[in-house]
């Protein structure tokens, strides 16, 4: 069985560096924070071209801290894509705050300008754009918008490391850029991890602070604080991974480059990709009629596909008391219908791609020509 994503294949690769890495911090103790999650901090911001870049337990927490370290709280609202993963909802939720439900384009799937505009209120504080699937949302049109009318833009990046947005990297455009590293995005930790990254070092020291019980020495606890501090081992961890991201962000691009060239079935609708970015590839998500049908397809032919995301985040139970309904968002609510995930991954082989490209071309929709 061909697995959409394989991670034990990297673990083989790499597997001298990444023991060599976890010895270390076990010969140091240093576990929880300390040198090697500082370190990682250091090389990431470094990489991204922004000026500080703060390590935290997970992407949920890292947008948690954004929300708080930018004032969002009870009584203000939050724009965020309705088709995203769940976290970046919940980062606007914990903090009191209300997340609007923006939709997406046809096209790209990513924030929609125009609808954003218009879910604005006087109780709006800012935006969350989402780099969805590892491609970037259009940020100057966000960028555009929230000037005009006093808001904050944070870019959720947990997609789309190393894509880049008009030549910068994703992570550096917005007042914060807030990733994941969780297992199987394209740069993982072994377990949960996250960073907050920012030009702005002032919103980085305050979520220095509130990660770590909320103070900068021992004992002496400034504002309510949590315990959201990266790991140390997570962090020698990713310093390995950084060292390999640009190679397995290539071979994502080689991989998703076919798969849009070469998968020419008119049963299936891609992502739209504007020349003034270069994404990554994080996840290949297509539209087809059936997907349920598509993933048993694929399965008996010994490949492994899935789906992101089936339900979209304004119709989840949790949010039912905001009162949203079907039809609210219907770009959204197409894509979550349709929604079929390739497989996609590094290590994939060249005879790989060409089985799943072929498994494509060859499959025919019961439901349909196309979406």
């Amino acid at each position: 069985m061909l697995k959409r994503i394989d991670l034990s294949r990297d673990y083989r690769k790499h597997k001298a560096e990444y023991q060599e890495a976890i010895a270390a911090v076990c010969e140091e103790t240093a576990f929880s924070g300390g040198s090697f999650a500082d370190r990682f901090d250091r090389e990431f911001a470094q990489y991204l071209g922004v000026k500080a870049a703060s390590g935290v337990n997970n992407g949920t927490s890292a947008l948690h801290l954004a929300m708080l370290a930018l004032g969002a709280g009870e009584g203000d609202e939050v724009i965020v894509p309705a088709n995203t993963y769940i976290a970046t909802a919940w980062g606007v939720a914990y903090t009191g705050a209300t997340p609007v439900f923006a939709d997406c384009t046809a096209d790209t799937w990513e924030i929609d300008p125009e609808d954003t505009e218009r879910k604005i209120t006087d109780k709006t504080k800012g935006i969350i754009g989402v780099h969805l699937y590892g491609q970037p949302f259009e940020y100057n049109k966000i960028r555009e918008i929230a000037d005009r009318h006093g808001l904050f833009v944070v870019e959720d990046c947990a997609q789309a490391h190393a894509a880049r947005y008009e030549g910068k990297m994703v992570g550096s455009l917005g007042e914060m850029g807030c990733f994941s590293f969780y297992p199987g995005k394209n740069l993982y930790a072994f377990g949960e991890g996250g960073s907050v990254t920012s030009d702005h070092p002032d919103y980085i020291d305050r979520i220095e602070v509130m990660k770590n019980q909320g103070c900068r020495v021992r004992y002496y606890h400034e504002v309510i604080g949590y315990n959201m501090r990266l790991e140390g081992l997570q962090g020698a961890v990713l310093s390995v991974g950084l060292r390999h991201l640009d190679e397995w962000t290539e071979r994502r691009r080689e991989i998703g480059r076919r798969y849009l060239k070469e998968i020419i079935n008119p049963v299936f609708t891609m992502q739209a990709h504007p020349e003034n970015t270069d994404p990554v590839f994080h996840l290949f998500e297509v539209m087809v009629p059936d997907p349920e049908n598509f993933l048993s397809y694929m399965k008996d032919h010994e490949v492994e596909c899935n789906r992101h995301y089936p339900v979209p985040c304004h119709l989840q139970q949790a949010f039912a008391y905001l009162g949203y309904q079907r039809g609210d968002c219907p770009n959204a609510e197409k894509l979550a219908d349709h929604c079929a995930t390739l497989p996609l991954f590094p290590e994939m082989t060249d005879s790989e791609v060409s089985l799943v490209i072929d498994l494509c071309n060859r499959y025919h929709s019961p439901d349909g020509n196309g979406v």
